[in-house]
């Protein structure tokens, strides 16, 4: 097998754009704590939230190659491109990385990392195939990598609370709507996913209507003084573009869950500036 496609299908495998933006929500956690004096434990964090999104990917990949070779027959596993028996390998080698990283950060930082990288494990065989819990955890995992990021430096501040807020319920919005799309193959593959359960359109109003609350809470820490107009400024559009996604959904699944994830990043920004002002001020 030629060596530079073997190596892009191990990236792809791990989705390594995702792993990297992964790390970079868990500096933004950090920063939003106000702890970056400690940049060695934010360094390990990022380190280690990268790995464990790598192999939690990779480790997706392995049991769905199935399923994929329905929905996404053109992902390194399906198409040749990597064996699953290396797939596994590659996925065990990153969750090493993951925990030896983890292994020097504070206990609180410690014992997220120790869950999460339990429930990566156990997320294809045990929980992605049940209504609605595959997504609650998958939006937990997405939404923690915030509060990992802050426990690696100090105590959680209620600003990082409001993000991984913000963060899971746009995640779960978001893995509803991706469900949506992948409707045909999670089917044949006798997966109970909510909008097989409940129906499409039941599915995503009920995306929606987390995403609203979710928006709305989002204004708390300028409504409690945290942060100032800078923060309102850049959560605003966020919220926007996250919440029309959703909606989006009913029309156009693959264009919304994208939307969603670019609002996400959009939000996260939003506690950067809001935290930078203070901090500049």
């Amino acid at each position: 097998m030629n060596a530079t496609r073997s190596i892009g299908g191990f990236l792809e495998l791990a989705r390594v754009g995702n792993a990297v933006a992964a790390g970079a929500l868990t500096f933004v956690g950090s920063f939003v704590a106000g702890g970056l004096d400690t940049l060695w434990a934010v360094a390990l964090a990022v380190i280690a939230t990268a790995a464990a999104t790598g192999a939690g990917n990779a480790v997706n990949d392995y049991f769905d190659r199935d399923i994929d070779a329905v929905n996404r027959p053109d992902r390194p596993i399906p198409s040749g491109r990597v064996s699953a028996r290396a797939a596994a390998g590659f996925a065990a080698a990153l969750f090493l990385v993951a925990t030896a990283a983890a292994l020097s950060l504070p206990p609180l930082a410690l014992a997220i990392a120790i869950v999460n990288l339990l429930a990566l494990l156990a997320y294809t065989q045990l929980f992605k195939g049940l209504p609605a819990v595959g997504n609650v955890v998958v939006a937990y995992l997405t939404g923690s990598t915030f509060l990992f990021g802050a426990a690696a430096v100090g105590p959680i501040a209620p600003p990082t609370w409001t993000l991984f807020g913000l963060a899971a319920t746009a995640t779960f919005a978001r893995e509803v709507v991706k469900d949506v799309e992948d409707t045909a193959g999670d089917r044949e593959e006798g997966l109970r996913t909510l909008p097989i359960v409940v129906g499409e359109g039941p599915a995503l109003a009920l995306a929606t209507v987390a995403m609203a609350a979710a928006t709305l809470a989002s204004v708390l820490p300028y409504v409690d003084g945290t942060f100032g107009p800078a923060y309102l400024a850049v959560v605003v559009p966020a919220d926007a573009t996250m919440l029309g996604a959703t909606a989006w959904g009913f029309r156009d699944p693959a264009a919304a869950q994208r939307w969603i994830k670019r609002g996400t990043f959009l939000a996260a920004a939003a506690f950067v500036a809001g935290r930078l002002v203070t901090v500049v001020g």
